[in-house]
């Protein structure tokens, strides 16, 4: 492998396997698949059932796509003796094991930790589950609407008088399977080091509770529940989602010096040494007001007329893209983050591939997302020369 190659691919030598379904486990298996794991993914006889989530292009999930990209796929009963000693085999190839069945699927199979521990204690072992490995909720299940709910962040997404709601983009799973990636990379650190693997538990409700530290903070400081405010900060403004002519738009000016400017260029100096809007704090508490204010303003000319006067300010402020403007934005563009993608079909579509860049240059979409039991005549040689 090249110096280039080598580069891109810093974990060209990892070998994962992959007992996921759906959103969590799979996310977390394709960042390390994009950076050149060797990623397997072990899938019931009907599949991972995100397979069957629409929009389906000629007979192939694009969400699976999405999931799914540079790993290979191997179909097991895993209740059946010849299918369960090929999964122990893979486990033992292994330097990754993810999964995210319920507590307990994965011992009750012979196929947990524990299982492998002793004989192969370079083993790392990462399990997702909704509420961790143990405790009262343990063995409950849990999906991203679930775990948004009890974790307390639908209680602080929506319009102050609405019901709460949950966000758009399924934070739990997806911030769950950035845990992973990062506790399995940090284990991995160690073992190539010389030390010694370990068993990793990641709760869905922990981390999603974990990434609403200013929201947890606020509580533990004030005694007081966070409240929803739709796209506005409890701690700052203005810093909302604001009306225009012909729309809406949204503008953040975080600090004394670009208020200063927003005062300006909405023609009213006079604002920035109003009592009520003196301090960040200040214009916060009275934020409401202070909305009202500028958009009396802001209605007089259109979107693409403040964003160009803010953005040459320096101001931050944005449009409120749909997912096709924003994925046509001269960035994204720029960036090359959208790529085309092959399915196992043979058609053609596009993905979001990964974002990172290491000295410049993007990790490579080496093939397309899996069929069911593709790989398995060449994961199956490769065991027996394994064992031979």
């Amino acid at each position: 492998m090249n110096r280039t190659a080598e580069s891109m691919q810093p974990l060209a030598d990892v070998r994962v396997i992959e007992f996921c379904n759906v959103a969590a486990g799979p996310f977390c298996g394709m960042l390390f698949a994009d950076f050149g794991a060797d990623v397997v993914k072990v899938e019931s006889r009907q599949g991972d059932t995100l397979r069957q989530w629409p929009p389906i292009t000629d007979g192939f999930s694009e969400n699976f796509a999405s999931l799914n990209r540079n790993k290979r796929s191997i179909a097991l009963n895993l209740k059946d003796a010849t299918d369960n000693d090929v999964a122990c085999r893979l486990i033992r190839s292994a330097d990754v094991v993810i999964e995210n069945n319920r507590p307990g699927v994965m011992e009750r199979l012979g196929l947990g930790y524990e299982d492998f521990a002793e004989a192969h204690p370079q083993l790392i072992y990462c399990s997702l589950s909704a509420f961790g490995q143990s405790g009262p909720r343990a063995q409950q299940g849990g999906f991203d609407v679930t775990l948004q709910a009890i974790a307390g962040i639908m209680s602080v997404t929506g319009d102050p008088n609405g019901a709460p709601v949950k966000c758009g983009v399924p934070l739990a799973d997806f911030a769950a399977g950035l845990y992973a990636a990062f506790a399995v990379s940090s284990l991995l650190t160690r073992v190539r080091a010389g030390g010694p693997g370990g068993y990793i538990d990641v709760p869905m409700m922990g981390v999603s509770m974990a990434i609403a530290a200013l929201q947890t903070s606020e509580f533990f400081g004030t005694g007081k529940n966070p409240r929803k405010l739709g796209a506005a900060h409890p701690r700052n403004a203005p810093y909302d989602l604001f009306r225009a002519r012909g729309g809406n738009f949204v503008l953040a000016a975080g600090n004394n010096k670009l208020w200063q400017i927003v005062c300006e260029e909405v023609g009213q100096p006079d604002l920035a040494v109003d009592p009520r809007f003196l301090t960040t704090t200040d214009r916060a508490a009275n934020q409401t007001v202070l909305k009202e204010i500028l958009e009396k303003v802001f209605i007089t000319r259109t979107v693409a007329d403040w964003l160009e006067t803010f953005e040459n300010r320096g101001v931050p402020c944005g449009p409120t893209n749909t997912y096709s403007e924003a994925l046509s934005d001269a960035q994204v563009v720029e960036m090359g983050w959208v790529q085309p993608l092959t399915l196992p079909n043979g058609a053609t579509t596009r993905t979001f591939a990964s974002p990172l860049r290491i000295n410049g240059e993007a990790p490579s979409i080496r093939r397309g997302p899996p069929d069911l039991d593709e790989h398995r005549p060449e994961l199956l040689n490769e065991l027996h020369r394994e064992r031979s």
